[in-house]
């Protein structure tokens, strides 16, 4: 009988290609439900079904991993939008925004920022990541408006464009009004057009 020459034993468990999103989503769940200093990496791990070393791994530490996990979620249900025109990409992002802040994850999760951000430095720095990330986004939305030949001033406060709508939901959350929904895009969309738009 020949021996199996040149070929190794693979040592450890195979490479689980599902672990990211898993671990991204037990991450984000057991943030909404316990807030930032609530999650644990240990018990990240266990509700993904994965070693501790794995998460490490990946993400170097805590802070990493629910930055990373919160920015997936915002950008799978707040996706980018190129429709064609800047009124057109913001109706999207407008409904895309209010459907999530109307669901159950959307709202437990601008609860959340509200009450961590002020208390907690490494919590405000993830929204501000979000924050920014959507300021980016829009930037970009607004220079191919352009390139299109749309009217767009140019001295559009882009941060303040972003910021205004965060802040609706803010106020919304603190004084537990109802968040406005996807069939108020467009009143709010007239908003942002009135701003953006040169006369």
């Amino acid at each position: 009988m020949g021996t199996n020459h040149g070929v190794r034993p693979r040592r450890g468990r195979p490479r689980d290609p599902d672990a990211e999103p898993r671990i991204r989503r037990n991450a984000v769940q057991l943030l909404l439900e316990r807030g930032f200093d609530g999650m644990t990496v240990d018990d990240v791990a266990e509700a993904a079904g994965v070693g501790k070393a794995t998460i490490y791994r990946r993400w170097a530490s805590k802070e990493h991993l629910a930055n990373d996990a919160l920015a997936d979620l915002f950008d799978i249900e707040i996706p980018d939008a190129d429709t064609g025109s800047i009124e057109g990409d913001l109706r999207q992002v407008y409904t895309d925004a209010l459907t999530f802040v109307n669901s159950r994850e959307g709202l437990a999760l601008i609860r959340l920022a509200v009450s961590e951000a002020n208390r907690d430095e490494r919590s405000a720095a993830i929204y501000r990541g979000f924050l920014e990330r959507r300021i980016q986004l829009t930037e970009a939305a607004l220079d191919r408006a352009r390139a299109r030949g749309e009217p767009i001033r140019s001295t559009v406060d882009t941060t303040l464009m972003v910021q205004w709508l965060a802040g609706v939901f803010v106020i919304r959350a603190l004084t537990g009004e109802q968040m406005p929904t996807p069939q108020d895009a467009d009143r709010l969309l007239k908003f942002t057009m009135r701003c953006i738009l040169e006369e």
